[in-house]
């Protein structure tokens, strides 16, 4: 094994990096996007902010590794469920699967609920963007249709229907006939 740490038995960096990550997510699930810190983030493991910074960047640098972390999880589960589908189907059933699976994670509830003004970076994380084109199942997605797509599944994340029947129903009817239109 090149370059693993004789005690960990593989890299130390990217063990450090995955530990300060797994801390974050933590952190974020209790006290917010908005509110974590770098320095909580240092206290909870035990190290400097310049150890934090060195080994996983800054506050946005850690949100993305988050968010990335996350939208993996929620992404297994939505490639499975949409594994064969194309046009509206795929576009319906991943919609429906990662907002279930979403609504599922303590820690992407959180922003649901306290999402404050200026939280723009959630529609252009690139990680988020890069769910939603493979979501559309296009080679080569136009960008409007894939930030159409990002602002309209945040929509139904932050304001759900209470009725998860009614809810399906409105992405096939809307998300779904828009999606042939775009198609």
């Amino acid at each position: 094994m090149a370059g693993a740490d004789w005690l960990l038995g593989r890299n130390r960096h990217d063990a450090g990096s995955e530990r300060i990550l797994a801390a974050a997510a933590d952190l974020i699930g209790r006290m917010g996007y908005e509110a974590f810190t770098i320095e909580a983030l240092a206290a909870k493991v035990h190290c400097s902010p310049a150890t934090i910074y060195r080994r996983a960047g800054g506050k946005a640098a850690i949100r993305e590794g988050v968010i990335s972390m996350q939208a993996n999880r929620v992404l297994e589960t939505v490639r499975e469920a949409i594994d064969g589908r194309t046009g509206r189907d795929r576009v319906v059933t991943a919609t429906i699967v990662a907002l279930q699976r979403l609504r599922s994670y303590p820690l992407v509830q959180l922003p649901s609920t306290q999402l404050p003004v200026g939280s723009e970076w959630i529609t252009t994380s690139p990680v988020i963007a890069a769910f939603a084109a493979e979501m559309l199942g296009e080679q080569d997605p136009d960008p409007l249709a894939t930030q159409w797509l990002i602002h309209v599944f945040m929509s139904l994340w932050y304001w759900p229907l209470k009725d998860p029947a009614a809810e399906r129903a409105m992405v096939e009817r809307f998300l779904g006939q828009s999606y042939n239109e775009l198609g």
